[in-house]
């Protein structure tokens, strides 16, 4: 397995594919021999179609683990084997056709204020307050926040992309708190080695106990952020378009999801103020 993973490894980078999707494109067609406990080039239609029954029946895969498993073993057969008669033994799951979960500004609201580590607190709201992803937030460097144009720079999105997305007064004020107090060097939020970015399952953790302090019934990770970021700038009135670029998605058809649970009502462009206004709201009728 050792030659062929970085085989695998090899192809991957050669195609420019993101760090991170090299991670979990590995992970998955290592689970898939971990299974059968065989080289991965030593099984063929017959297995992967048992072990795709696996995920489905007994493990209750979400689609995302689903898809993003199919993809793995479509691509290691088809570039690292060359074997591309098994793709068609390798069905893409029907993804369903779910609402995203968003938030409400008081109950982003409630989310701030169960967030006492300045560090972790500024994390989250970046993404709200950004859209970005959880892995492009954690890949921004400080030379990444352009205070004159108020504009951040997103590195090699999803799909290898550069863009730029708005830098709100209220966000700038509140990474600069964070600055002055952790000082970050080359990564904007380093983890404990700061020679590299905090890790996606330390924010994951973050969410975790956030949701618990703040009693929210609703479900919490960092892409319910960026899912509240597309619907609040909706809801303020921002044109489809305009999220699409800033959200990074190739079509629009994804960024119109956000039509079906949005609803229409005044508000400003910078997402935090009305937020951390009804934080503070919270935090004083707490302390009454």
């Amino acid at each position: 397995m050792n030659l062929l993973r970085q085989r695998m490894i090899e192809d991957l980078t050669i195609r420019n594919y993101s760090p991170r999707t090299i991670e979990v494109y590995l992970e998955r067609v290592a689970k898939f021999a971990q299974f059968f406990g065989r080289s991965p080039d030593k099984l063929g239609p017959a297995q992967i179609r048992e072990f795709q029954l696996f995920l489905v029946q007994t493990k209750k895969c979400s689609w995302t683990q689903l898809n993003q498993t199919v993809c793995a073993l479509r691509f290691f057969y088809r570039t690292c084997l060359g074997q591309t008669k098994i793709i068609e033994h390798i069905p893409y799951p029907k993804q369903p056709k779910k609402l995203p979960v968003v938030l409400s500004r008081d109950e982003m609201a409630s989310v701030f204020d169960a967030i006492t580590n300045l560090k972790h607190r500024t994390i989250v709201m970046t993404l709200y307050a950004t859209g970005t992803r959880i892995s492009e937030a954690l890949s921004l460097q400080v030379r990444d926040i352009d205070s004159r144009r108020m504009v951040i720079h997103i590195r090699e999105g999803k799909g290898g992309k550069d863009r730029y997305v708005p830098l709100s007064e209220m966000l700038l004020e509140r990474l600069r708190l964070y600055w002055k107090q952790y000082r970050p060097d080359m990564w904007l939020f380093p983890g404990r080695d700061l020679r590299r970015p905090l890790s996606v399952n330390a924010v994951q953790q973050v969410c975790a106990k956030a949701r618990r302090n703040a009693d929210l019934s609703k479900r919490l990770s960092p892409h319910t952020f960026r899912h509240t970021f597309a619907t609040h700038h909706l809801e303020a009135g921002t044109d489809l378009r305009t999220i699409q670029v800033w959200m990074g998605h190739a079509s629009l058809r994804s960024t119109s999801i956000y039509l079906h649970v949005a609803a229409q009502r005044p508000g400003g462009l910078d997402l935090l103020t009305p937020v951390l206004s009804a934080e503070a709201m919270t935090v004083r009728s707490s302390g009454s």
